[in-house]
């Protein structure tokens, strides 16, 4: 393992951490799977199908919508929510696979 790419893993491992982190709580991840097994949801439709309040689904929509990981899109009142994984999925791919070289490089 060289230097140089010690300190590109740990770039990638630093521009991963808002996903990762966002990816650590368990009400987060019930959101994101039921949006990926969906085509998009509002805010009441989570809320039917979660033991959380309303405030409490909006906050976790909030933090998932800032880290890039859901969009949305507003029609009339209602704010409807749909994952938009692209690039979180790119940068952890990525991740995956500097770890991937990293562990080859020093066997």
């Amino acid at each position: 393992m060289t230097k140089h790419n010690s300190e590109e893993t740990l770039a990638i491992f630093q521009k991963s951490a808002p996903v990762l982190s966002i990816l650590l709580d368990e009400n987060r991840q019930r959101i994101l799977l039921m949006l990926c097994q969906t085509d998009q949801l509002t805010v009441s439709e989570i809320t039917d199908r979660l033991s959380l309040s309303r405030p409490a689904v909006s906050h976790h929509l909030k933090l998932m919508r800032d880290a890039g990981i859901l969009a949305v899109n507003q029609v009339g009142t209602e704010r409807y929510y749909r994952t938009n994984m692209a690039d979180a999925l790119g940068l952890l791919k990525q991740l995956v696979t500097a770890l991937e070289a990293d562990v080859a490089g020093k066997k």
